[in-house]
């Protein structure tokens, strides 16, 4: 008989996430009671969030508990139900976590059309990294057309996208990424005006050289030391938003924090972070819209997928080792 491979978190790791900080199991199906449904998992997304989820401190959603399935964002099939408002067949997107199957009364699940997108999708430019960037990118970084806006972490999941919305909304962009792959991809495929490489080239002067009147948005998913080089060229009443430090979140001590904080000051300029969840009651709004941008060829969705439930912690680690390219998914079901 089948059984529900699990991965579980067995200790919480003090900086790089170690194979010994999971525990894999193999436990009964779940039954769905009355009012449930059960969900046969197909793709599992894995976010630089996960590593902040592993922490026992305040943040903006309670940490993964010891001994509890590790969280992520899944999509999969519905095998059995019985719940009026899923079907079985239907593919959702829910927060299954890291285990083959699940049993949900549908809070938090919504139901996903393969016939309009790749499932895979549905975890990345139509699921939360999308939501981030189009959220993080219009709410809180407000490009005007002919504004320079910078990205890091741009050949990833958020930042590929916040590069295409910015281009759409008539700005400049420019994209900070790791690699000549990588920054040949954004430019060359996702319409960036230009790339700095961070691996090889000089950040400060790459800023100079491509943003010469300064940067009007930075969107900011690594911090650190490219943080600083951004706000040491920002224009006046230039808008940051703090989506995420990848740079930082396996440090044990001493967290680079931004020590030219005082051009927020000179230049009247805000930095402000972002969780997508606080925008979650218009998720549909974005969906749709980005949804008709990827029909018309102007948004551009790219998913680096692996296979197989036991290679999760090995994939968990090409978040912060760079090697992938746009979102990275896990699979570990059939659809």
């Amino acid at each position: 008989m089948s059984k529900n491979t699990q991965v579980k978190l067995a200790s919480r790791p003090v900086g790089d996430v170690k194979p010994t900080d999971w525990s894999i199991e193999k436990n009964p199906i779940p039954t769905p009671s009355e009012g449930e449904f059960l969900i046969k998992t197909i793709y599992i997304s894995l976010d630089p969030a996960m590593r902040g989820w592993l922490n026992d401190a305040k943040s903006y959603i309670a940490p993964v508990e010891i001994g509890a399935v590790m969280r992520a964002g899944t999509v999969g099939k519905v095998m059995e139900s019985n719940n009026d408002r899923f079907k079985v067949g239907d593919y959702v997107h829910s927060y299954a976590g890291v285990q083959e199957y699940s049993v949900s009364n549908g809070k938090d699940v919504y139901t996903v059309d393969a016939k309009l997108a790749p499932l895979p999708a549905y975890l990345g430019t139509l699921g939360m990294p999308g939501f981030t960037a189009y959220f993080g990118l219009l709410e809180v970084g407000q490009p005007k057309e002919g504004e320079t806006v910078l990205v890091s972490g741009a050949a990833g999941a958020v930042g590929s996208v916040v590069g295409q919305v910015a281009k759409i909304k008539g700005c400049k962009v420019i994209g900070i990424a790791g690699g000549p792959e990588k920054c040949k991809y954004i430019v060359e495929e996702l319409g960036f005006d230009g790339a700095i490489d961070y691996k090889n080239d000089n950040v400060y002067k790459g800023i100079k050289q491509y943003c010469p009147k300064g940067i009007d948005v930075y969107f900011d998913n690594v911090g650190g030391e490219i943080l600083d080089h951004a706000l040491a060229n920002l224009r006046m009443g230039a808008r940051i938003a703090i989506c995420g430090a990848i740079s930082q979140y396996n440090n044990k001590e001493n967290i680079v924090g931004p020590k030219n904080y005082l051009s927020l000051l000179v230049n009247r300029a805000m930095m402000k972070g972002l969780v997508v969840f606080d925008y979650a009651k218009d998720y549909g709004k974005a969906a749709k819209q980005m949804g008709q941008w990827m029909h018309e060829g102007k948004l551009k969705s790219k998913e680096d997928v692996y296979e197989g439930i036991e290679n999760f912690h090995e994939t968990y680690q090409r978040l912060f080792t760079g090697q992938k390219m746009g979102k990275l998914v896990l699979k570990v079901g059939e659809e």
